[in-house]
């Protein structure tokens, strides 16, 4: 007799399942985009850290906390993921629709509520932070409705 656990299975397109798999996505999608701002932005370009409205010595505290979160959700994502592989319940569309819409949430965020409300940081500094704006907000949108399609495509 065999106590080995037996493997969780769970259909497909479950609606727990096809949960699991958008959650999944959407905490790998932050963490992606959070990684490719952090080491992109703050990093290489050195355009801005995340908080900018004090002193250089707190940008960068500030960037290293930023770069935790972004961590913090990619490893719940991968856990998540594990969980939904081991329940023989991934679907693909709904993981990438929830990648997609997790980075696009994050950039739209990041490009309005932090940007704009709150003023944390600008993308860019002495320049027409226009087109960077527009920009980066479209691309958020584009990433969002592609991601949203994917979701619902997943539907039963």
């Amino acid at each position: 007799m065999s106590t080995a656990p037996r493997a969780v299975t769970e259909p497909t397109g479950s609606p727990v399942a096809r949960g699991r798999n958008v959650l999944a996505g959407v905490l790998l999608g932050v963490g992606v985009a959070a990684f490719v701002d952090e080491a992109v932005f703050h990093q290489l370009l050195h355009w801005h850290h995340f908080y900018d409205r004090s002193t250089p010595a707190a940008g960068m505290v500030s960037d290293g906390l930023f770069h935790a979160f972004g961590w913090f959700s990619t490893v719940a994502a991968l856990f998540l993921f594990a969980d939904v592989r081991r329940r023989q319940a991934f679907s693909a569309p709904a993981w990438w629709g929830g990648l997609l819409l997790g980075a696009g949430g994050f950039q739209l965020y990041d490009g309005t509520v932090q940007h704009k409300l709150m003023r944390l940081h600008q993308i860019r500094y002495h320049v027409d932070i226009a087109p960077y704006d527009w920009t980066w907000n479209i691309l958020a949108a584009v990433l969002i409705l592609i991601g949203a399609a994917l979701v619902l495509r997943a539907r039963p």
